[in-house]
């Protein structure tokens, strides 16, 4: 009877054993497919969020691909001007400084105004006017301060980080990652100024001249999240919507980066979940992921944006399909005119139609999971 209850015992355990692995195994499919679909919800190109006590990061998708920065780089513009000059120091704006590319507050050139209502202009209200007198009121010119911001980027461990400019207008070499980007944030909310004027909704600036410009925030989740400190909107064709900001529930700050989303309200949606997922892997009740994909990265260059080629191509455009279309209407008025001899008839006609096709290209993504401690 003993040897028969041994061998019970022994089967017994096998299973107990077969059972656990087989459990451990379901919980880890149950997790990967959790973290799977979560990351597959993220439709940007890249995102981090990171805790900003210790850096570590709490979720991630592509955090070190090379994206066009947008406008985001004006927090980098505010950064260096912080430390460069007064908030109260007088800027006469410069008429090269008037002259860039929108958007822009509507400074014209002599307006004099102080390097915190310029803050306040470049930040809430996304100028590019702002920006560029920001930069020549530091280092006499944009060319010299893009090279203090790039130091900067550099010395605070954004070293995936190139700036051609102080506003974030397109053009080739510039690029972020999600990682760097999420770093300069973190940076930038050591400074209660800055931290003050990402998280103001409307404001209202005024030149010595007495001309008031009223700001608001491009920043729309300020609207509706109470735990939201405040944040930098960014946006080109090439670069997509892009967006960094930092959120804070009792004691833990979070930083949230994101570059590419399709859409706006996509980048507000994938901002909030973000949010949620970072203060959840805080909370220790998910598990961190860096999650990769692949990316056509040959779509992410950008070309510098030019106003006057621009308007040339759409000029030679439009006279090469005025060529055709006068060529084509004096083929048919010929035609039209010699059966109108032979019928009788005095009047011409010419009918014109174009037809408008659209191209698409499908990119296809595929992925892997990697948890990250």
């Amino acid at each position: 009877m003993r040897k028969i209850f041994k061998v019970q015992s022994s089967k017994f355990q096998v299973n107990k054993y077969i059972f656990l692995f087989f459990f451990l195994f379901l919980l880890f499919t149950l997790c990967f497919s959790f973290s799977t679909s979560f990351a597959d919800e993220v439709r940007s190109r890249a995102a981090v969020v990171m805790d900003t006590s210790t850096g570590k990061i709490l979720y991630a998708k592509n955090p070190d691909l090379k994206c066009p920065p947008a406008s985001t780089t004006k927090l980098m513009t505010a950064i260096v001007a912080i430390e460069s000059v007064g908030l109260k120091d007088t800027v006469t704006v410069s008429k090269n400084a008037t002259l860039v590319s929108p958007h822009k507050a509507g400074l014209k050139t002599g307006d004099k105004v102080t390097v915190e209502e310029l803050l306040y202009a470049a930040l809430i209200g996304s100028a590019n006017d702002a920006a560029v007198a920001l930069s020549e009121a530091v280092a006499g010119s944009e060319a010299r301060f893009v090279e203090l911001m790039n130091k900067k980027a550099f010395a605070i461990g954004a070293k995936d980080t190139q700036f051609i400019n102080a506003s974030g207008l397109p053009g080739p070499g510039q690029h972020i990652t999600a990682s760097d980007l999420s770093k300069i944030m973190s940076y930038a909310l050591k400074y209660s100024k800055l931290k003050e004027i990402i998280g103001t909704r409307v404001a209202e600036i005024s030149t010595e001249q007495g001309k008031a410009i009223f700001l608001k925030n491009t920043n729309r989740l300020l609207w509706s999240d109470d735990e939201l400190v405040g944040g930098k909107t960014g946006y080109t064709r090439k670069a997509r919507h892009c967006f960094v900001c930092a959120a804070e529930r009792g004691n833990d700050t979070v930083v949230v980066a994101l570059l590419g989303s399709p859409s706006r309200d996509d980048l507000w949606k994938e901002s909030e979940s973000l949010i949620s997922r970072g203060f959840e892997v805080m909370g220790n009740r998910v598990e961190p992921v860096v999650y990769l994909t692949k990316i056509d990265e040959s779509s992410l260059h950008e070309t510098a944006f030019t106003k006057k080629h621009t308007k040339k191509r759409l000029n030679s455009s439009k006279s090469k399909s005025h060529k055709k279309l006068t060529a084509k209407k004096t083929g048919k008025q010929k035609k039209t005119a010699v059966l109108a001899k032979k019928n009788g008839k005095g009047k011409t006609y010419a009918k014109c139609k174009s037809n408008n096709k659209k191209s698409y290209r499908i990119v296809k993504r595929g992925g892997v999971v990697k948890p990250k401690g």
